[in-house]
């Protein structure tokens, strides 16, 4: 595994969704267009609000992409469930940085609350994940609660996102 850095830009969610930063069988993001983020600002194994460790990411939202001309014509908005797949790829992100072993898979969320929209007039996306659980025996498992802002202004919330990791082929 490379170093644990406090920030990564686009080349290196780049290379870990390449499969290169964690390792080969270990954590990988998605690759474009389904990677919502453009770097991650800050993650830490402190901190957060439950203090058992957070991760802070930015997308600068562009009036060109992919999702806008297909959702909904007329009525352009980002689709509530990729700002939810968002905080998963954090969450399983944070668990690959952990130097936990296995591939990264979305197992559930609790409670989701959408109470604004992502539009193509929005400059700037900020999400949160604040982990209230790390289980790293057989089973990894990330529980984390996690938000998201636009412009500046939380417009979703969701509670208990799950991802684990799994070394089975």
């Amino acid at each position: 595994m490379t170093e644990r850095r406090s920030s990564y830009d686009y080349e290196a969610l780049l290379a870990c969704g390449r499969g290169e930063l964690f390792g080969e069988g270990n954590a990988q993001l998605p690759l474009p267009p389904m990677l919502m983020f453009d770097r991650i600002t800050e993650i830490s194994e402190a901190g957060g609000e439950y203090d058992k460790g957070f991760i802070r990411a930015e997308f600068d939202i562009k009036p060109d992409l992919w999702f806008f001309p297909c959702h909904f014509q007329g009525n352009p908005i980002m689709p509530g469930c990729l700002g939810l797949d968002a905080l998963w790829q954090l969450t399983g992100f944070y668990l690959g940085w952990l130097g936990l072993p296995g591939k990264g898979m979305a197992l559930s969320t609790g409670e989701v609350k959408f109470k604004g929209m992502v539009t193509p007039e929005t400059k700037l996306v900020e999400y949160g994940v604040d982990f209230k659980r790390v289980m790293k025996g057989r089973l990894v498992l990330g529980i984390a609660d996690g938000w998201l802002k636009a412009d500046g202004e939380q417009i979703y919330k969701a509670t208990d996102l799950r991802v684990g990791l799994s070394t089975q082929t």
